[in-house]
């Protein structure tokens, strides 16, 4: 055994902490780099006719890449590890394990993005969807097609927080044969291990919470199972989406601190969630951590947290405008999930291209806003937002703008 492997600790001993802030800290063998290097190159030479160094070209297998893939599916107790370069692309290879006449079972609640790639995209190609409560085990069971090959499920859901037990559809999609694929972007492995739970697949928008700085666009996916992950294995190098070296390094730096971050993240938004609940001019919050909240109890089960995102409406839409006009240490911008604080109005950005009728059978209507609290102080988010709610107010009693 190398020096370098007698250094190694037992990884899957250690506290998640630990293995986060270790990542790729052991892996260069030859100079002992902490932070492991950028490998740029494309190519690599092989030591002769019928040899390789295990690195041929890099849309097939790249070293920074690598370690990036290996620490993801070890947190997420997966099998096999795939960067792509953003979230719709991991979305989409694993995709293409599907074909004509197949058809999927998805979250009723959903991010607009994966409905416009299912809707727009895989149409084309005959593949279709139902969409519905993952938690209604009848309405599961009622939309089975002969071609039902999987079942998506977002939970939280975004932008409404909806949650599914995780464990409950694993166990009726075995029974049926039928894959289930978890988004886990929203809690990361950190929240929420949906392998250990029964899932067969697990994706990220690791530009969100994992990347975590607003800085990286990336998605990853976790495989679980020898066919499963020798097949998208397969489909990641043939479709090519692959994640580069500058951004896969970029990703390592950012979820050595997700533990530290997602705590944060969670105390900030149950605090702010809490405040808004209590709001005499919000209607209803969107947040798994308040008691309210019908998806508590199962949030509590079979995750150790919460995220750092909620959704909320307020009693009178028009209000919404002078609020996105007067936050100022909350930005009015769209994605989520980095130490800055971003405030969307889901309805005209993230979730546009679901129909309205459809968006407004879900709740995503006029009043909704999403809210993905940064780290700052928590108190100084709250002055920020109870600020611009009171002036938006202001403008529609005076009914002029009011400069603030």
């Amino acid at each position: 055994m190398s020096t370098n492997e007698e250094q190694k600790p037992q990884f899957s001993k250690l506290q998640i902490e630990s293995r986060l802030a270790q990542i790729g800290s052991i892996e260069e063998p030859v100079t002992g780099a902490v932070s492991f290097p950028i490998y740029n190159s494309t190519a690599f030479r092989h030591p002769k006719l019928g040899q390789s160094t295990g690195f041929d070209y890099a849309r097939t297998k790249s070293p920074t890449r690598t370690v990036l893939e290996k620490a993801i599916a070890e947190l997420e107790s997966g099998d096999a590890g795939f960067a792509c370069s953003s979230g719709m692309a991991a979305l989409q290879t694993i995709f293409a394990l599907f074909r004509q006449g197949d058809h999927l079972i998805v979250s009723l609640d959903l991010y607009g993005g994966t409905y416009r790639l299912l809707e727009k995209i895989m149409s084309r190609f005959g593949v279709t969807a139902t969409y519905v409560d993952t938690n209604d085990l009848d309405a599961l069971e009622a939309s089975v097609q002969p071609g039902t090959k999987a079942v998506l499920i977002e939970t939280p859901t975004n932008p409404l927080m909806m949650v599914t037990d995780i464990e409950l559809v694993c166990t009726w999609a075995k029974k049926k044969g039928i894959l289930t694929i978890v988004d886990n972007t929203l809690l990361t492995p950190f929240f929420q291990r949906p392998i250990e739970l029964g899932a067969d697949i697990i994706i990220h928008s690791a530009t969100k919470y994992l990347g975590g700085h607003n800085d990286v666009l990336a998605g990853l996916i976790v495989t679980k199972g020898k066919e499963l992950s020798e097949e998208m294995a397969f489909l990641h190098n043939s479709i090519g989406a692959v994640l580069g070296p500058q951004d896969s390094w970029l990703l390592m730096r950012g979820m050595k601190t997700l533990a530290l971050r997602m705590e944060r993240h969670q105390y900030n938004a149950t605090k702010i969630a809490t405040f808004l609940q209590e709001h005499p001019d919000v209607e209803t919050v969107y947040y798994p951590a308040l008691p309210s909240h019908p998806g508590h109890e199962i949030q509590n089960r079979q995750s150790s947290g919460n995220t750092g995102i909620f959704s909320f409406k307020m009693k009178d839409a028009r209000t919404i405008e002078p609020i996105l006009r007067h936050i100022k240490l909350i930005a009015f911008a769209e994605s989520l999930g980095g130490v800055e604080s971003l405030m969307t109005y889901p309805a005209v950005q993230t979730h546009a291209d679901i129909p309205e009728e459809i968006r407004r059978k879900v709740g995503v209507d006029e009043k909704l806003l999403r809210y993905s609290v940064g780290i700052e102080h928590a108190d100084d988010l709250i002055a920020d937002l109870s600020r611009a709610i009171e002036l938006a107010k202001q403008e529609i009693e005076s009914g002029t703008p009011v400069l603030g």
